[in-house]
C-alpha cells in the first residue's frame, strides 16, 4: 500500500517534511505544499540534502501554484522534485492507496 504524505509547514519552522521523509517508504510520495514549497528551493542546502538522500526511496512533488504564490521560480527547486499543478495533484492523491498530512 503505498501512501501519499503531504508537507503543509516550512521545514524551517516545523519538523514535518524531516518527519515525512524519515517515514517515507519505498514507492511512497511526499507533496510539498504551502508554505513548505520553500524547502524544495535548492540553496536550501540542509533541506536539499535530506530530500536528495530520500530519493532514492520515494518520489518527491512540490506544488507549482504554491511556488508561484510564493516568488519561487520552478528552476530553483532541487533537482529530481516534480512540479504538479492542481490536477497533479488529485492525481497523485488517486494514485496511492492512502494520505497522510504532515502537520
Amino acid at each position: 500500500m503505498s501512501t501519499l504524505h503531504t508537507v503543509n509547514k516550512s521545514p524551517f519552522e516545523r519538523g514535518s517534511l524531516a518527519s515525512a521523509l524519515a517515514h517515507a517508504l519505498p514507492g511512497d510520495a511526499v507533496l510539498l505544499i504551502e508554505d513548505a514549497v520553500v524547502g524544495a528551493r535548492a540553496a536550501a542546502s540542509k533541506t536539499a540534502e535530506m530530500m536528495k538522500a530520500a530519493m532514492p526511496a520515494c518520489s518527491l512533488y512540490v506544488l507549482g501554484p504554491d511556488l508561484s504564490a510564493r516568488g519561487i521560480p520552478s528552476t530553483d527547486v532541487v533537482e529530481g522534485v516534480t512540479v504538479v499543478d492542481y490536477p497533479g495533484f488529485v492525481d497523485l492523491v488517486a494514485g496511492h492507496d492512502k494520505t497522510q498530512a504532515w502537520l
